[in-house]
């Protein structure tokens, strides 16, 4: 239990200065009639008759406004500190519902893939429309020409000749974008045969468009593809762990606010491991759906402290050849992603305690 102290000294005649350790206050007056406040708004008035025993006292906290404005001007202060210190609260909850979310992403990136692309049911789809023949946007435009039957004002201010000219407009527009179509049809099966003959120029020109790993850039920096067979490919890319994986942990205390702690070397170096096989798995999945491969090998690189030299250097840290039954046979909703490197040759050298160790490049051959 703490102490507390009281203190009074004179300033002045009739004029009393008191000290504690909660406040401050200052008395003034005669013995009949004395007048309090002290620091925290706190104001008292005592009367009495010396000799008589008969006294009076009130007392009030704060000061009282009288006019309307004064009251809801104080009002209105009351309510926005409340809603700062609501604001302030719900801001910290975000920002650590955002820290855990984060530990769970970049858990999950495998969970996600591209819809499969299926060239051969490409190949031998039909054509929009028979060449030779209007297509289907024409056809409708040259009903709605046929059909149109001008109304009494239009008759009436003579009109029919505009409507007329805009829609026989839209028929031409309409066999503009019928062509497009057949075109892009005409594109597609070109495209879908160069694939299934295993064109490796093909493949570079579909990952280019379809960008299957665009979502994954801000994890990792750019992606590099590489080739020399239809059945395989391999794929570089940049982990960038530091700028991924959370350095410190959040968590709400009971009050509201946000504690920070530094994340526990064993806890960091799980989440780089989980995050770094995950975007593995991710990047193997899309690019089967994408392509007829057989088999995906990808090497994840990230920067480390070289203790001996001082300097930072770009290591590789895992390197695995996966091939596509194994992986379409993982129940992807339940794997541990680290645990699943072990379903494919790999090379990985990671421990608890320290992370990730530089390993050796896998080979195709391997």
């Amino acid at each position: 239990m703490g102490l507390r102290f009281r203190k009074s000294f004179k300033i002045a005649p009739g004029v009393r200065l008191n000290v504690s350790n909660k406040s401050t206050g200052l008395s003034f007056g005669g013995k009949g009639l004395r007048y309090s406040i002290n620091s925290r708004g706190r104001r008292t008035v005592s009367a009495g008759i010396p000799g008589t025993g008969l006294s009076y006292s009130t007392s009030r906290s704060g000061k009282t406004y009288r006019t309307k404005a004064y009251q809801t001007h104080r009002q209105l202060q009351e309510q926005r500190k409340q809603l700062q210190k609501e604001q302030e609260k719900e801001l910290a909850r975000m920002e650590v519902e955002w820290f855990e979310n984060q530990c769970e992403l970049v858990k999950s990136i495998h969970k996600e893939c591209d819809e499969y692309i299926d060239w051969e049911d490409i190949l031998n789809s039909a054509p929009p429309f028979q060449q030779g023949n209007p297509g289907p946007k024409e056809q409708e435009a040259i009903r709605n020409y046929e059909n149109y039957k001008p109304g009494f004002f239009e008759r009436l201010f003579k009109k029919e000749e505009k409507a007329y000219s805009r829609l026989s407009g839209q028929i031409q527009q309409a066999k503009l974008e019928d062509e497009r179509s057949y075109e892009e049809w005409k594109e597609l099966v070109n495209l879908s045969k160069n694939i299934l003959a295993g064109d490796i120029d093909t493949y570079f020109q579909v990952i280019e468009k379809m960008d299957p790993l665009g979502d994954l850039s801000e994890f990792g920096s750019g992606f590099e593809f590489s080739t020399d067979a239809p059945s395989y490919m391999e794929v570089e890319f940049d982990v960038h762990s530091d700028s991924v994986i959370p350095a410190e942990e959040k968590k709400l205390t009971k009050t509201g606010k946000v504690s920070n702690k530094k994340m526990a070397k064993t806890r960091y170096f799980e989440l780089q491991q989980d995050y770094v096989c995950s975007c593995t798995l991710r990047i193997a999945r899309d690019l089967f759906a994408l392509l007829p491969l057989k088999t995906v090998v990808i090497h994840a690189y990230d920067e480390q402290l070289n203790t001996e030299t001082g300097h930072t250097e770009r290591i590789l840290i895992l390197s695995v050849k996966i091939d596509r039954p194994t992986l379409e046979s993982l129940n992807m909703e339940s794997i541990d992603c680290s645990d699943s490197m072990n379903n494919f040759d790999h090379h990985m050298n990671f421990r608890k305690t320290k992370g990730f160790a530089s390993v050796e490049r896998m080979t195709v051959a391997e």
